[in-house]
């Protein structure tokens, strides 16, 4: 997937006038005045000094007439804003502005691009120094710190000729709506992880295990030591002797990421959210499972199923899962793990894996999530993740130095091990589970699977 092809469209326009008016006084022109009245000074000995102070005022106003009708008015102006690659969570990424003068004198030119603060934090301001006839190019960094849809507004300008008299207010409607995608450069990074998925891939083409798996390959005669659940009999009865189905392990299995989006998953861990480290880790996952051969799909759910992909491959499909996980939103409220394993059950009938990103409730009663997670074992093999609480864990493992210490750390360690005794119900059932600190997440996830490919487990 080319980053170009991500980056968000080029827009341009040309400025119009700001205000009733769309111009004023520069600060040559306030210097001046200021100048004009040191005459009031040796006006208290002469009163002539009065009318040098009115005839200089007089002439710093034609100055500034005459420097205002100079400058080009604002449909001389054209402004383009362009974006140098896509936005994608918490990477930085240059937009482009390019100012082109159709006037017949040089400008100074000073560009507030409205910019929301999810994208940047400071003011995005830039000077242009245009020639006349001609375009200038400035540019300046983004850090995009939300996914999903942005809204990004026009740019206002102010621009003054050499002179610095007057200067003239415009602006550029170059509103348009961008997508954050989530971290591409994360899914960049994992390149050993693709040579390592190819290596299987190509093992399993030149060594094709028979009868190891569940995928049809071809038809023999029935020999000794042959499976009798294996026996074709509708092709026996056609050749009147016994005939056996030949099969080998697949090379195109289903993968399902089902990613929790509600209320716990809204933590912060740094800058990002535990969703925004699932969603990056979900889209390295999708990557390289759909580089291994296999079908991938998509379900993020918080009360109600917020996306869904259907199982697929190529490039298309890699996108709208993209898109998906650049549209999956925390919500405040629990999520509804049980409907979500009803959903995936109902569409997903033949067995898969199911990788699940989650996180546990610090609560005395089962988690939903569990019996969720039971439902899926029954036709699935499960891959329970769970984001583990670093500052927990961190305090469990801490020495108490005093009373109130000790209370908070026994009560750390209590909590932790409940959440080990939870996620042992579930690997007691047959799932595999992991609780993985957020900065691990996706290296972690994609190794596992990888190692799930391998085993053949699916």
């Amino acid at each position: 997937m080319k980053p170009k092809l991500l980056a968000p469209e080029s827009v341009a326009a040309t400025c119009r006038p700001v205000g009733r008016w769309g111009f004023g006084f520069g600060r040559r022109f306030f210097l001046l005045l200021l100048i004009g009245v040191l005459w009031a000074i040796p006006a208290f000995w002469s009163t002539q000094f009065l009318l040098l102070m009115a005839g200089w005022d007089v002439c710093v106003v034609i100055a500034w007439v005459a420097d205002l009708r100079r400058l080009p008015k604002a449909g001389k102006l054209r402004l383009e804003r362009s974006w140098v690659g896509p936005a994608s969570l918490n990477n930085p990424v240059d937009i482009v502005l390019v100012l082109q003068n159709y006037g017949q004198i040089q400008i100074q030119c000073r560009v507030l691009d409205d910019i929301p603060e999810s994208l940047r934090k400071e003011p995005a301001v830039v000077t242009l120094k245009v020639m006349a006839g001609s375009s200038m190019t400035q540019s300046y960094p983004v850090r995009p710190l939300q996914r999903g849809d942005v809204q990004v507004g026009g740019a206002y300008l102010r621009y003054q000729s050499s002179a610095g008299f007057a200067e003239r207010w415009a602006r550029a409607e170059l509103k348009q709506g961008i997508r954050v995608f989530p971290d591409l450069n994360e899914a960049k990074r994992q390149n050993i992880f693709l040579n390592r998925a190819r290596q299987i891939e190509l093992e399993k083409r030149l060594v094709r295990q028979r009868g190891m798996g569940r995928e049809f390959e071809s038809l023999r005669e029935y020999r000794e030591g042959d499976e009798f659940r294996n026996i074709c009999w509708t092709a026996t009865a056609r050749r009147g002797k016994h005939v056996t189905r030949i099969y080998q392990v697949e090379r195109s299995q289903a993968v399902w990421l089902v990613i929790d989006a509600g209320r716990l998953l809204r933590a912060r861990v740094g800058e990002l959210s535990k969703l925004d480290l699932a969603v990056n880790a979900g889209l390295s996952l999708a990557q390289i499972a759909l580089y291994s051969g296999d079908r991938v799909g998509l379900l993020v759910y918080g009360r109600k199923i917020q996306q869904q992909v259907s199982l697929g491959r190529g490039l298309p499909h890699m996108r709208a899962i993209l898109e998906s996980l650049a549209s999956a939103h925390e919500e405040a409220a629990e999520a509804d793990h049980l409907q979500a394993a009803a959903f995936l059950l109902q569409l997903q009938k033949q067995r898969s894996l199911i990788i699940w990103i989650t996180d546990l409730a610090d609560t005395s009663m089962t988690p939903e999530v569990i019996e969720s997670a039971s439902q899926i074992l029954s036709k699935h093999l499960l891959l329970f993740v769970v984001m583990a609480q670093t500052d927990l864990l961190s305090l469990a493992a801490k020495y108490p130095e005093t009373a109130e210490e000790m209370y908070s750390v026994v009560a750390a360690q209590e909590v932790v091990q409940r959440r080990e005794a939870l996620l042992a119900r579930v690997r007691d059932k047959g799932a595999l589970t992991l609780e993985i600190t957020p900065g691990k997440l996706t290296t972690t996830l994609v190794n596992q699977y990888l190692q799930i490919k391998e085993r053949n487990l699916i």
